[in-house]
């Protein structure tokens, strides 16, 4: 038994577990939050699931060993992508819907492109394309539109799919976010392509001597990252009949904070999905949770930001402990 709890506290995910844990005490009991009216309420479990799915492929990115700031760009731009598709200019959603996830791939090309070609960091090369991309997204709508928003009117089946709200409340997108949940966390944790993740992230060139294909890996992972963030958006275009070129931004530091909380190591090398997922949930409640409580709003920064430091922090110390770990052995 003491094996297996030694195994099981060295998982990335049992500090994002116990941060989580953690939070909703401290609301509980500092805030007054009413655990019925909390997991009730769509409002953190739908921005849970909108940072969940940008999560993923940038968990598995960091796991690699390389970082990608652009989806900050690629958000606003999924969603206008389809919109002047598919509401400016009427051609059928379809079109919008492939035009926003080709967007999202021809980026990620680019960015998997010059971090295999070159020898600058991704954080710079991203920096580039983020910026890039919010000036191709701005200049490009206001020539073809004339204007920096745009309205949507989608079909029926494309709401339902896309953009319908369970029970009133309850984005559609939580669904996306459990399937693909389930998908990356098959490929990481049990097929080859995740050893070669983990690999990468520990020693790119000993995994490339190893026979890994890890230019055509990490270009993959890219595409991965830019088309999910590009999805998003386009899904947020669909739902709420309009695009803006604003906004993404905050998904830059509220993705890499949150797969930080669920156990995955800026270095690379070290993470899981169950880690990731529970950190986007640990992120979401954290930023959501405050206006569940009794505290002053004006407070609300300030005890986000500690709570969050707090949550890095629990996870880094259980996992320093966890590593350290030797079980009894049986007499």
């Amino acid at each position: 038994m003491s094996g297996l709890f030694g195994q099981f506290i060295r998982r990335p995910e049992f500090g994002a577990m116990l941060s989580f844990v953690a939070v909703i005490a401290f609301y509980v009991a500092f805030g007054g939050v009413s655990l019925s009216s909390l997991f009730g309420a769509a409002s953190w479990i739908n921005f849970a699931a909108n940072l969940g799915i940008v999560a993923l492929p940038v968990g598995l990115l960091m796991i690699a060993g390389e970082l990608d700031i652009s989806i900050g760009a690629m958000i606003p731009a999924g969603s206008m992508s389809i919109a002047i598709l598919s509401g400016y200019y009427d051609l059928p959603i379809v079109v919008g819907i492939l035009g926003a996830l080709a967007f999202g791939v021809l980026v990620g090309l680019a960015n998997g492109f010059l971090a295999v070609r070159t020898s600058v960091p991704s954080l710079i090369i991203t920096l580039g394309t983020l910026v890039a991309v919010q000036g191709l997204v701005l200049a490009g709508s206001v020539m073809l539109t004339g204007a920096a928003s745009v309205p949507l009117n989608a079909p029926a089946w494309a709401k339902l799919v896309f953009g319908q709200l369970i029970f009133g409340k309850f984005q559609v997108i939580i669904l996306w976010w459990f399937a693909l949940t389930v998908i990356f966390g098959f490929v990481l944790h049990a097929m080859r392509y995740g050893n070669w993740i983990f690999a990468m992230g520990g020693d790119e060139v000993s995994a490339r001597n190893a026979g890994i294909p890890t230019n055509r890996l990490k270009i993959a992972l890219f595409v991965l990252s830019s088309t999910a963030a590009s999805f998003v958006g386009m899904c947020g275009a669909i739902q709420f009949n309009s695009a803006q070129v604003s906004g993404g931004m905050n998904y830059i530091f509220n993705t890499i904070v949150s797969i930080v909380v669920g156990g995955v190591l800026l270095t690379g090398g070290f993470g899981s999905v169950a880690g990731i997922f529970l950190g986007a949930l640990t992120f979401a409640v954290v930023s959501q949770g405050i206006y569940f409580t009794d505290i002053d709003r004006n407070w609300s920064n300030l005890i986000i930001g500690v709570m969050l430091l707090a949550a890095v922090l629990m996870n880094n110390t259980f996992r320093e402990i966890a590593m350290r770990y030797v079980p009894k052995k049986s007499k």
